[in-house]
């Protein structure tokens, strides 16, 4: 039986309990793999930009020439980077957005959703909270492997890791709406400063 509780802030016209759920309950691991040669667009995890092209992030590519071994997610599925960064002491989730497929080495957990009672802009979001850093923390065992990846058991993962979410997909699409829309609102911001900044510091040096 799925554990309920009341959140203190909410949405008007909402009154349902909220629902805890098991990754494993509404998502299944995505273990596809590129064996076909489907896709030759080599992916990585980056914590603030999300799933993006090696090329654009690295410059270059590090994956294998050969990538009939790797995962092929598609657009819309998610995957785990066990890698630890500045800020992301348990690594990040990130969905497929930019593009329609690509190539993931078999380091990352990759998982698509299976349930109908859950938004997949609503887990986006959830994942982009770091709520989850609490049930990692308990399975991560100690120290690292190559890489500077965390000991995650894939197995855990699914079992322990817990989302908490409205049962009622109208609120999830609104709480998720909601929050995208702060995200755009502050990136559309950090843009101004910078545009002002450049602007400030080109008035400097031709005054000097």
């Amino acid at each position: 039986m799925n554990e309920r509780k009341i959140p203190k802030i909410r949405f008007k016209g909402f009154s349902d309990d909220w629902e805890q759920r098991k990754l494993g309950e509404i998502c299944e691991r995505v273990t596809r793999k590129n064996k076909n040669g489907e896709s030759d667009l080599p992916l990585t995890i980056a914590s603030q930009h999300g799933l993006i092209d090696q090329r654009d992030f690295f410059n270059k590519v590090v994956a294998a020439k050969d990538m009939s071994n790797y995962y092929l997610l598609k657009k819309g599925e998610f995957a785990y980077n066990k890698s630890y960064s500045n800020g992301f002491d348990y690594g990040s989730v990130k969905r497929l957005n930019a593009y329609e497929q690509g190539c993931l080495s078999t380091l990352y957990i990759c998982f698509g959703i299976t349930s109908d009672d859950v938004e997949s802009d609503y887990l986006e979001c959830y994942f982009d909270t770091l709520k989850w850093y609490g049930d990692v923390s308990q399975i991560c065992a100690e120290g690292a492997r190559n890489h500077g990846l965390l000991n995650v058991d894939t197995k855990a993962f699914f079992e322990e890791v817990t989302i908490e979410m409205p049962s009622s997909k109208e609120e999830q699409r609104k709480i998720s709406a909601y929050l995208n829309n702060l995200d755009n609102l502050i990136t559309l911001h950090q843009e101004k400063y910078v545009f002002i900044y450049r602007i400030m510091k080109n008035l400097i040096i031709l005054c000097l």
